[in-house]
């Protein structure tokens, strides 16, 4: 039974679509994890409306900065029944900036942050039932956009690192070069906490391409156009999809025990569709020691 879940990223996009969602569904406490108050407000005065429920409670929070995270867990009120790590993205204008933890911007929104924060929730005994993460199909590749997979040469935990750091990929402009390698590593580690906590299920599931969202902000001009004119493509054989189908992905990882833990879903195919085992794809996902060492390298950055 879930009765209450964290929504982090929830001011806008799929995750104010799931917490809608999830009010309709019946859920009696939503978290609307958010960094920005003034846009929280705003998106808690809007769901109450669109739903009829005041069910949501906002708690700010910033995945990048790790003081953030930790204040959050300890101003959580309650324990959650759930956890969907949302927020992510391509990392802002200065996504390859490094944090004062010496990760990139990038790798901190999408990956650093929600460890701490999963990981702190458990500790804390706050989190009891299932966590989501939002993974994406361009950690196994995406040949319709032209988006290979994560190729390491050894999977250490040292190579793992230079993820992290943003050195494996040095100084560049366009955010996509390094995504697929921070989502592949995201996904590693919900694998390996899957081993470490049976108590709770771990499912790592893509919203999958999704147009309407403000995740290409910050994207380089070209890329930007490049990559909304092919959603739109997509969309028209239906290979990609709105919010509302990305967020209805998240909602079932969390309600629908059929998603095993520590397991990674995405669309079968493209980007958009039939969810399956990624591994299918992509055998390296599964594989536990290399599960071990992303763990591992993550681990290094945590004080």
């Amino acid at each position: 039974m879930i009765k209450s879940v964290l929504i982090t990223g929830a001011n806008a996009g799929i995750g104010k679509e799931t917490a809608r969602q999830l009010a309709l569904k019946g859920v009696e406490k939503i978290f609307l994890g958010c960094r920005n108050e003034e846009k929280a407000k705003a998106a808690k005065e809007k769901l109450e409306i669109s739903t009829g429920k005041s069910v949501f409670e906002i708690l700010k929070i910033d995945v990048s900065n790790l003081d953030s995270v930790r204040a959050a867990i300890a101003a959580l009120p309650e324990p959650v029944d759930a956890l969907v790590m949302n927020a992510g993205g391509v990392g802002g204008p200065n996504f390859n900036d490094i944090t004062k933890d010496g990760v990139t911007q990038i790798f901190a929104v999408n990956v650093l942050g929600h460890v701490v924060l999963a990981e702190g929730l458990i500790a804390a005994n706050k989190l009891t039932n299932v966590a989501v993460y939002a993974g994406s199909e361009v950690a196994r590749g995406v040949k319709e956009m032209g988006m290979k997979r994560p190729e390491l040469k050894t999977s250490s935990i040292d190579e793992f690192v230079t993820i992290a750091d943003g050195s494996l990929h040095g100084k560049i402009s366009d955010p996509n070069i390094p995504y697929g390698y921070i989502k592949y590593m995201g996904t590693l580690w919900m694998s390996s906490m899957a081993r470490k906590h049976k108590e709770i299920r771990f499912v790592t599931m893509s919203p999958g391409a999704t147009y309407g969202t403000e995740g290409m902000k910050h994207i380089p001009l070209f890329k930007k156009l490049f990559i909304k004119t092919m959603f739109k493509i997509l969309a028209l054989f239906g290979k990609s999809h709105g919010v509302d189908k990305a967020a209805k992905r998240h909602i079932d990882g969390l309600f629908d025990e059929s998603f095993k833990s520590g397991v990674f879903y995405g669309s079968k195919k493209g980007t958009a569709g039939p969810l399956s085992d990624q591994t299918t794809f992509f055998p390296d996902l599964g594989n536990e020691l290399i599960q071990e060492n992303a763990s591992d390298a993550i681990h290094r950055f945590i004080n």
